[in-house]
């Protein structure tokens, strides 16, 4: 499994401290509507990526609690990453399928399960959590 990835055209590529070892998927309107379909993630700390031509990447500020970037170039998705301050600020999600070689990572959880159209779902068992239950972990707290 790589640990780097990159866009489509090649503009925005970024490498990884290690391997990742899980991913997510998130059901939500924005997610399905910024990714095309399900977002399928990587959770990587902020201090665990570099970046090569991050010039070429464009954010778009989604929520009170966090940013989406995309490459300016081609279009491509690239991350969703927490704004909002507490102990996910600065967690970057990268698109699984941005990386390289993408394989061998095992869906464990997935995000919004209550928004999820009834028209797919996963065969692996994994951790769902509500709108509810994600809103109580990532939005900020007034």
């Amino acid at each position: 499994m790589s640990t780097s990835g990159a866009c489509l055209c090649g503009a925005v590529s970024y490498t990884l401290t290690d391997k990742p070892k899980e991913t997510g998927a998130c059901h939500c309107s924005m997610c399905r509507k910024w990714s095309g379909g399900i977002f399928l993630g990587i959770e990587v700390p902020s201090e665990a990526v570099s970046f090569d031509g991050a010039e070429n990447l464009t954010s778009y500020t989604s929520s009170p609690w966090a940013e989406r970037a995309f490459c300016k170039t081609c279009g491509s998705s690239i991350y969703y990453r927490v704004t909002a301050p507490g102990p996910h600020q600065g967690t970057y999600h990268f698109g699984y399928g941005t990386l390289d070689g993408a394989t061998d990572v095992p869906l464990t959880g997935e995000l919004f399960i209550d928004n999820k159209p009834d028209g797919y779902s996963f065969s692996e068992k994994t951790h769902q959590m509500t709108t509810e239950e994600v809103m109580e972990m990532f939005a900020p707290k007034d």
